[in-house]
C-alpha cells in the first residue's frame, strides 16, 4: 500500500441501490483509504458496474439506503459534474461516442486552465493519439482507440479517484499494455501536498493487474462485498472454484 495517509477517501456504507424494481446492492459497506487502489471482482449481474454508476451518479440508480461519502461530503444529490469537480473519475466499459466535439477540445476541458499544449503533446505521444486528437470523440474508434482516448481524459482530468469498469475488455495485448501504463502513471502520480491517488478497478480477467499494482481485492457476491483479500490470491481461486466457493475460500478476509 502507498504511504499516503489512511484517512478515507471514498466511504460506502450499507448501500441499497435498485434499478427499476429490483434491487442489485443490498448493503454494501466499502472504504478506500488515500492512496489506496481496490479491485473489484464478482460474477455478470453481480452489481459491480452498478456500485461505479451510483458512485459516479448516472440516472437510473436509486439509492433506498445507506450513504457514500467522498472526502467527507455526502454525495446524495450531487450530479455527476459536480461530483467530478470533486475529484471523482470514471473509465466506462464502453465509452459513449460524441459527436460534433473533437478528442483534442474533451482533452482540453478536462485538463482545466493549468492544461498546456506541452500537456496535450506529452498525451499525444504517450497514448499514440495523432491519428484520433481530431476527430469527433469515439466516433468509429475501436475499443483499443477508445480506451486510450479516455486514458487521455483522465490524464489531464487527474482525478483524486478513478473508477475503472472492465478497462481490459474489448481490448487487444498491445493495448492493454498502453492502458495499463496510462493507469499506472495516473494511480501513481502525487497529489501536491497529499499522498499519491486512489483507484477502484472493476476486472474479470485480471490481466490489468499486470500492469497496476492493487492492495485489496473485494468480491460482490449476492448484492453484497462477500470477502476481501490480495486481489491475485482472490484471481486464482475464482479461477479454480469459481464464485460460489470462492467466498468461501481460506484466501478470503470478512
Amino acid at each position: 500500500m502507498s504511504a499516503a495517509s489512511t484517512s478515507p477517501l471514498l466511504q460506502v456504507e450499507d448501500l441499497h441501490v435498485s434499478v427499476g424494481d429490483r434491487e442489485i446492492l443490498r448493503g454494501v459497506d466499502l472504504i478506500i483509504a488515500e492512496g489506496e487502489t481496490h479491485v473489484l471482482l464478482g460474477p455478470n449481474g453481480g452489481g459491480k458496474t452498478t456500485l461505479l454508476n451510483t458512485i459516479v451518479g448516472l440516472p437510473g440508480y436509486r439509492v433506498t439506503g445507506g450513504r457514500i461519502l467522498f472526502k467527507g461530503t455526502d454525495l446524495a444529490g450531487l450530479e455527476i459534474d459536480e461530483r467530478a469537480r470533486l475529484g471523482i473519475g470514471v473509465a466506462f466499459q464502453r465509452p459513449p461516442a460524441v459527436r460534433g466535439i473533437k478528442l483534442k477540445q474533451l482533452i482540453e476541458v478536462a485538463g482545466g486552465d493549468d492544461f498546456s499544449e506541452s500537456d496535450m503533446a506529452d498525451l499525444v505521444g504517450e497514448l499514440s493519439l495523432e491519428k484520433m486528437i481530431d476527430r469527433d470523440v469515439n466516433m468509429g474508434f475501436s475499443g483499443g482507440e477508445m480506451k486510450r482516448s479516455e486514458m487521455a481524459q483522465l490524464l489531464a482530468q487527474a482525478p483524486d479517484l478513478t473508477l475503472f469498469d472492465e478497462p481490459e475488455s474489448g481490448v487487444d495485448l498491445d493495448n492493454i499494455a498502453v492502458v495499463g501504463g496510462a493507469m499506472k502513471r495516473l494511480l501513481k502520480a502525487e497529489r501536491v501536498g497529499k499522498g499519491t491517488r486512489s483507484g477502484l478497478i472493476v476486472t474479470h480477467t485480471g490481466h490489468i493487474l499486470e500492469y497496476v499494482n492493487a492492495d485489496i481485492g473485494h468480491v460482490l457476491y449476492g448484492g453484497k462485498l462477500a470477502c476481501k483479500g490480495n486481489p491475485l490470491d482472490l484471481i486464482g481461486e475464482i479461477g479454480k472454484h469459481g464464485y460460489d466457493k470462492c467466498v468461501e475460500c481460506a484466501v478470503c478476509q470478512r
